[in-house]
């Protein structure tokens, strides 16, 4: 079965992310578990977690399908082993909170090289990050998100997120979330049937359905090969509902966390609905 929901806001406090899903008719969602442009904050007040927990019974969600994202500050593959170390530190600390709120997974961008390194320097600073992360926490599994590409920023290739994954110490908490928005830019085409079933199919090749823990599922503003991470609503870019079609009927994407990241979201409910009447026999 799919799982649709959106990043929500979590304006008020952490408690009132699973009302906001609620709100829209969705069973999944994405957070921010501390404020995703500054390097440090507060710790959560008890009484916080324990309202989101309360909060999440209600809503009737499963922590299975939620899917935190950490900073946009963190770069685990930064050329300088400083700033290396302080991004760790704050994963390491998103990933504290969201063990308190009892969540089971974290999404991040992998890394970026800023024009300094190699790609594959790049790439191993990522991967000797993600194993030291790994090694100083438990049970969070971290999901790797793909990019489009833009700037400086690794995991715009399938290589790049299998070339993480072979190099990840422990295996049982790493996965990967595809971006629709992201994949599309890159250069993967998902729009018909042929060019998705071409482009799934090199990700079971190289990854493997095994580790895609969720998705982002957003239009693009930018066309195919772009590099431009510019999401947009579903049906209004140049993805089409086509593409998110494609998706909705894949059973190999059951039981994941879907989320929306388009740039309205007095329109979330709307695209949630218009996703699940996308499966075929629910229209």
């Amino acid at each position: 079965m799919k799982k649709i929901g959106a990043h929500v806001s979590v304006s008020g406090g952490v408690q009132n992310a699973p009302l906001n899903a609620a709100k829209i008719g969705a069973d999944a969602f994405a957070l921010f578990v501390k404020n995703q442009r500054q390097w440090s904050a507060k710790p959560l007040a008890n009484e916080d977690i324990e309202a989101f927990k309360l909060n999440l019974k209600i809503s009737n969600i499963k922590t299975k399908h939620i899917l935190p994202h950490n900073s946009y500050l963190i770069n685990l593959g930064h050329p300088e082993i400083e700033q290396r170390q302080k991004s760790i530190d704050a994963f390491l600390d998103e990933i504290e909170r969201s063990q308190a709120l009892g969540l089971e997974m974290i999404n991040f961008h992998p890394g970026s090289h800023l024009n300094l390194i190699s790609e594959i320097q790049c790439l191993q600073n990522i991967a000797n990050s993600i194993n030291y992360i790994l090694e100083h926490s438990q049970n969070i599994t971290l999901v790797i998100e793909n990019t489009a590409g833009q700037g400086s920023n690794m995991g715009y290739k399938f290589e790049h997120l299998a070339y993480l994954i072979k190099n990840t110490a422990d295996k049982n908490r790493i996965g990967v979330c595809i971006d629709t928005c992201h994949l599309f830019t890159a250069g993967y085409d998902i729009r018909d049937k042929q060019s998705y079933a071409k482009t799934m199919g090199e990700f079971e090749n190289l990854i493997g359905f095994e580790y895609l823990k969720g998705m982002h599922i957003n239009d693009s503003k930018c066309d195919l090969h772009s590099k431009k991470d510019r999401h947009e609503s579903l049906g209004k870019g140049y993805l089409g509902w086509s593409s998110f079609e494609n998706i909705m009927n894949d059973d190999r994407i059951d039981e994941i966390p879907l989320i929306l990241e388009t740039i309205d979201d007095s329109i979330w409910k709307d695209e949630i609905e218009h996703l699940r009447n996308l499966i075929k026999g629910c229209k």
